[in-house]
């Protein structure tokens, strides 16, 4: 008989996995199911993307064993594409290293920062990796609540002093998932202020860095002058560039911290398959334009849904940021309760807040990442219910 690890049997069912089994066993009863619970984008990546990576896919140098840190040319156009978008400038090699999606960079990097006893400071609510990468190694999350009359920003002046006595890394995640909230310069230095003072490691995941609107332009933490002593921050090009299914992103920053995350990586996977990365250099020199365009097709779903859930009672407020829309669900109900009703009843499958943490419960995530026809279909479909 198999006996398995205490890690393996302490670790939760991952959400958006089991959010997968339901609805396809939903889909298999014949149910018309609208999905609006994942930041998974429909739109398609861009075409010369497509091109370059079949082109280079057909070149056998290509089938090798790829680099485990990324490629020389994957290495510059990442610089080029920070110091254009934020004016920061990178050293190729030692700032910036090739990730298979930005997920594993933030496991790997709070495996190279914390010990067993000690403390990461989390957001609540929270994109699940946070705690699980922290809770795997016997770390623990510290959380604090990010609250609507706060705009979701972390209260760290709130943190007992033994608490920070044991704390060694911040969890930063702005536009933030799930609120959409964002966090302008002035927080960051007091954030890279405070990191200072406490001897922290900030890591920053900063995936939605690209989906913006209302002429808002989310800025980089290390736009901060000494941010890059004690910070990384993690992008990705899943939402940057509607390619989720390349499972291509980049950690940059600290050198020190850059260089420990690519030992870690190196001893437990590979690199990067060169034509994804080749993918992905076209994409990191698109023009603007591209991106401009693409969000104009998430601003008219984002204010679809702010107006039909404001509409519907689910007060909502229209973000700057980010594929979501964080709303306040009718009185009478949990979260989840809310959630399961529209799923059993209609179809309509959105995230309960309380799935990212105890300081969601109230609201739930809806998801951008849907057709407008779709979008329109959810909420008629929940106006019947509601009036019913």
């Amino acid at each position: 008989m198999v006996q398995l690890s205490n890690l393996i049997n302490s670790l939760p069912p991952f959400h958006f996995a089991d959010a997968k089994k339901r609805i396809e066993e939903k889909q298999a009863q014949g149910v018309d199911v609208v999905d609006l619970s994942v930041g998974d984008p429909d739109l398609p990546a861009p075409a010369s993307v497509i091109e370059r990576l079949c082109e280079t896919a057909h070149q056998p140098i290509n089938h090798r064993y790829p680099e485990y840190r990324g490629m020389h040319a994957f290495h510059d156009a990442v610089v080029s594409w920070f110091q254009r978008r934020f004016g920061v400038a990178l050293e190729p090699e030692r700032e910036t290293l090739a990730l298979i999606g930005s997920k594993e960079g933030l496991v790997y990097a709070a495996s190279c920062v914390l010990n067993a006893g000690d403390i990461a400071l989390t957001p609540d609510p929270y994109y699940p990796v946070y705690v699980s990468a922290a809770t795997t190694i016997g770390a623990q999350p510290y959380m604090l609540p990010l609250r609507e009359e706060n705009r979701y920003l972390m209260d760290l002046d709130s943190i007992p002093a033994n608490v920070l006595a044991k704390a060694r890394l911040l969890w930063l995640n702005y536009p933030n998932n799930p609120t959409a909230a964002v966090a302008d310069l002035d927080y960051f230095a007091s954030v890279v202020e405070f990191a200072k003072r406490h001897q922290l490691v900030i890591v920053h995941d900063m995936a939605y860095a690209e989906t913006y609107y209302d002429d808002f332009r989310p800025p980089s933490l290390l736009q901060v002058p000494g941010a890059m002593d004690v910070a990384v921050e993690l992008h990705s090009l899943s939402k940057t560039y509607n390619m989720p299914g390349f499972r291509v992103g980049m950690l940059v920053g600290n050198a020190t911290l850059v260089d420990a995350v690519a030992r870690l990586k190196s001893n437990i996977d590979s690199g990067i398959f060169r034509p994804v990365q080749y993918a992905a250099i076209e994409a990191l020199n698109l023009p603007e334009a591209w991106t401009i365009e693409r969000n104009a097709v998430y601003k008219r779903r984002r204010d679809l849904l702010v107006e039909g859930c404001n509409t519907l009672g689910m007060r909502a407020v229209a973000p700057l940021a980010g594929l979501y829309i964080w709303a306040r669900i009718p009185a009478g109900y949990t979260s989840r309760e809310f959630s399961n009703w529209l799923f059993d009843r209609i179809g309509v499958f959105i995230t309960p807040g309380s799935n990212f943490g105890p300081a969601g419960e109230g609201y739930v995530r809806i998801s951008l990442t849907t057709p407008d026809e779709r979008i329109a279909e959810a909420l008629r479909r929940i106006r019947e219910l509601m009036a019913a």
